[in-house]
C-alpha cells in the first residue's frame, strides 16, 4: 500500500505516535502490528536492526496491506542511502534514521517517500529542512536536553515538526511535557512493548498500552489547542 508523503505527515501529526519495533520472527512482528492497530496506531516503524531485516519487512508489508489496510509501514535504524533504496523497492512508506544523510534525502526525495532524519542540533535541524524534511526526529531525545531541547528550538524555528524519540514514555507527565514543549509526534518502543509482554505473547496487552497512549496524547493536545 502506498501512501504520499503528506498522507504519512498528516497521519504522524494527528495520531502523535510511532512505535518503533523489532523482531527477527515475522509471526511475532506481525502480531505486534496487528495489536498496535487495533489499538489506533496508523504509522509504524520496523526497523532494520537484524540479519535478514529486510526480508519480515517484506513479509510484514504484504500482510499488512491486507489485515491493516490503513496502517502506514515505515523502516527505522537506516543510515545509508543503498538501505534506503531497498526498503523502498519493499514498500516502505516513511524512512528513519539515527543520523542525517544527504545521500538518503536524495534517493527518498526521487521516489517522493518522506524522510525522517535524526538530529541533535539546530544545525542538523536546519540542514534537514535545507534538503526537504518535513519532519526532523531528535535522537537521543532524552540526551540532548529532553523537552526543553524541544522548546528553545521552537522559539526561533517555528515551523520545526519534531518527533521525538529516545526517553519518552507512556505516562501521562512525560507525554504532556513533550507536547507541551511542541514535538509533533513522539516515537516509542522498549516502553511500549516490555520484553515480559512479548515473551507472554500478550498481544492484548499491547493493544490496551497502545489505546491508552493515544488517549493520553489526544488529550495533551486538547488542552494544548483549548489554550
Amino acid at each position: 500500500m502506498r501512501f504520499s508523503r503528506i498522507q504519512v505527515c498528516r497521519v504522524m501529526s494527528t495520531t502523535g505516535m510511532v512505535p518503533v519495533f523489532y523482531h527477527s520472527k515475522f509471526e511475532v512482528a506481525f502480531e505486534v502490528l496487528k495489536a498496535c492497530y487495533e489499538g489506533g496506531v496508523r504509522a509504524f516503524e520496523f526497523t532494520n536492526r537484524g540479519d535478514f531485516a529486510h526480508e519480515t519487512f517484506g513479509e510484514l508489508n504484504k500482510q499488512a496491506a491486507k489485515d491493516c489496510p490503513d496502517m502506514i509501514l515505515g523502516i527505522g535504524s537506516v543510515i545509508d542511502a543503498a538501505t534506503a533504496a531497498l526498503y523502498m523497492q519493499l514498500g516502505a512508506n516513511f524512512v528513519v534514521g539515527p543520523l542525517l544523510n544527504p545521500e538518503i534525502f536524495k534517493v527518498c526525495n526521487r521516489r517522493q517517500v518522506a524522510y525522517i532524519p535524526g538530529c541533535g542540533t539546530a544545525t542538523e535541524i536546519g540542514y534537514a529542512q535545507e534538503l526537504g524534511a518535513e519532519i526532523v526526529k531528535i535522537f537521543p531525545a532524552g540526551n540532548i536536553g529532553g523537552p526543553s531541547f524541544v522548546k528553545n528550538i521552537k522559539a526561533p524555528m517555528p515551523w520545526t515538526n519534531i518527533m521525538a524519540t529516545g526517553g519518552v514514555e507512556p505516562s501521562e507527565e512525560n507525554l504532556t511535557a513533550w507536547f507541551k514543549a511542541g514535538v509533533c509526534c513522539v516515537g516509542m518502543g522498549s516502553n511500549l512493548f516490555p520484553a515480559d509482554v512479548i515473551a507472554a505473547e500478550n498481544w492484548s496487552e499491547i493493544a490496551r498500552k497502545c489505546r491508552e497512549t493515544l488517549s493520553i496524547i489526544a488529550q495533551v493536545k486538547q488542552k494544548q489547542t483549548n489554550h
